[in-house]
């Protein structure tokens, strides 16, 4: 379910000390029913996510088409990436977060994790066309139990980042995000880790 932005805002989380300039584009409620303790558990199935494991095949060839896409202008070199065309947001840290936890590995997709704390996760990847922020959260139901919640804030690179990142709206939206929830919810429930949320 899309949720309306101020379900990110409104709380107090850590993010928005370090992320001043860039735009929260989406929110979305994960269907991921748990207790308290279970916000490990919603990492561990991002981390090992892949977007050729989406379970629509639109959504696929989607992505295979951005991959390939990516690869035959440049838009993903390493020169491109996070630590080389921009800055990590590590760098932006207070001491508490910096000291503390990035977070893991990721398997397959192109982020690195920012930091970690008991309910609050970023990741960050960096390309031509923008550098986005994956924020995972855990939060309370409103039924007595908790479920993950995740916003995507991005910062686009000059006019051709805004222009790609408007271009691609309708098929995050219509084509992308609606089968990866209903991947992520089915692979919850097996409890096995494999969708987690794609790259801008």
């Amino acid at each position: 379910m899309k949720l309306p932005n101020t379900a990110h805002t409104s709380r107090p989380w850590r993010i928005h000390e370090i992320t001043t300039d860039f735009r929260l584009y989406d929110v979305w409620a994960l269907p991921t029913p748990g207790g308290p303790d279970d916000f490990p558990r919603l990492v561990r199935q991002t981390t090992a996510g892949d977007t050729s494991d989406n379970p629509s095949w639109a959504a696929r060839t989607l992505f295979a088409i951005r991959w390939k896409l990516g690869k035959l202008l440049g838009w993903d070199d390493p020169g491109a990436g996070v630590g080389s065309r921009v800055p990590t947001l590590r760098d932006r840290l207070p001491a508490d977060l910096r000291d503390g936890p990035s977070g893991p590995e990721f398997d397959r997709l192109p982020f690195k994790s920012v930091y970690l704390t008991d309910n609050e996760w970023a990741a960050e990847m960096g390309n031509r066309t923008c550098h986005g922020v994956m924020h995972i959260t855990w939060v309370p139901d409103g039924a007595g139990g908790y479920r993950g919640q995740m916003a995507v804030l991005v910062k686009p690179n000059g006019v051709f980042g805004k222009a790609y990142m408007a271009a691609i709206a309708p098929f995050r939206h219509l084509i992308v995000y609606p089968p990866l929830m209903r991947g992520i919810a089915r692979e919850w429930r097996a409890g096995t880790p494999q969708d987690s949320p794609p790259a801008p």
